[in-house]
């Protein structure tokens, strides 16, 4: 371990050890919450991680076909996240994700997407049965669902066909808008007005930070704006909130994307929503005065900050990020005292 990762590793110890802490949602699915969840339960007792439940593909698209379930994957991603670093929690994370290797029906399901289900067919309880795991696993905070009911994502894309290229076409399903060709030009879920789960909206409106991304733009970050009770509070919550950008465009979904780009679709999905910080790496950033611009359009100013591997791989470092929310979340002013 380095100099540098010692003494981020004593910053957020210091912060965790402290009395009182921050209570922080972060909304998303699949790695991009995962990176943003292993980084927050490293400075606060007190999170909650609100997950999209419109997968369509691999192993939780086929228990949602069989079953009618709740799409179980992105949920199983957010409790490996929230596992603590010690043998219990590690050797759960890796249990949770492992999935079986066979000629059988159960080739490629995720042992934590099984055990997922099976405790909501026996509980009939969504939230109950993700508390229950998520004690299992010893997490470091809660997972719920955005919404009690499996939905299904659609997006109208433009150039869908190569060989229509100026054509408006829509494409159905999570899995196939987020390798989809062509230009994605906006989202939206079916049933157009979920419900969302009430004990999410409690969530956003009891924190004091909300942290929004990283993640698959339209189809892990933008479909939380798209249930109306959820987004009510997240305009309406005193929280503050904080955006986190990815460190590259995502192949197929958001192609060519700059990073103002992608403050600009999520704001024509929601115009009413703000944010106080805008988080990015700065070198994803290569017009940073556009970037602040953009930022300012949603009232919010930008925060740079190293957060990505070293190794060179498109992926958030969890210390590095632990110690950029840190940082966001001292400086940046709070709503009152940490509870």
């Amino acid at each position: 371990m380095t100099i540098r990762s010692n003494r981020l590793r004593r910053l957020v110890g210091a912060r965790t050890n402290r009395g009182a802490q921050p209570k922080v949602v972060a909304l998303g699915g699949g790695m991009g919450l995962s990176a943003s969840l292993a980084a927050l339960r490293r400075i606060t007792g007190d999170l909650t991680a609100v997950v999209t439940v419109a997968d369509d593909g691999g192993s939780s698209g086929r228990l949602r076909d069989e079953l009618g379930v709740l799409p179980p994957g992105d949920l199983r991603k957010a409790l490996a996240a929230l596992c603590g670093d010690d043998d219990w929690g590690q050797t759960w994370a890796r249990v949770i994700q492992h999935r079986f290797a066979s000629e059988g029906e159960l080739h490629g399901h995720a042992v934590g997407n099984v055990l997922i289900v099976a405790l909501w067919e026996q509980l009939g309880d969504h939230v109950k049965a993700l508390d229950l795991v998520g004690k299992l696993l010893g997490a470091h905070g809660r997972v719920l669902p955005m919404s009690a009911v499996p939905l299904e994502l659609q997006a109208y894309v433009r150039g869908h066909d190569p060989a229509s290229p100026d054509e408006v076409s829509t494409v159905a399903g999570q899995a196939t808008v987020a390798l989809t060709p062509g230009e994605v030009q906006s989202v939206h879920l079916v049933p157009h007005d979920p419900p969302a789960v009430p004990e999410a909206v409690a969530a956003v409106m009891d924190a004091d930070w909300v942290v929004l991304g990283p993640g698959s733009w339209f189809s892990s970050v933008i479909p939380h704006l798209l249930v109306p009770d959820l987004l009510k509070a997240l305009t309406e919550t005193k929280a503050r909130r904080v955006l986190s950008l990815n460190l590259a465009p995502q192949p197929g979904e958001t192609d060519g994307f700059s990073p103002q780009r992608h403050l600009e679709v999520l704001a024509r999905h929601a115009p009413k929503l703000a944010f106080d910080v805008v988080l990015a790496d700065e070198a994803a950033v290569p017009d940073q005065s556009s970037l602040c611009d953009a930022a300012k359009r949603l009232g919010g100013t930008v925060e740079l900050a190293p957060v990505a591997a070293t190794d060179g791989a498109p992926k958030h470092d969890p210390e590095l990020l632990a110690a950029a929310y840190d940082r966001i979340f001292r400086m940046h002013g709070r709503i009152g005292p940490w509870r």
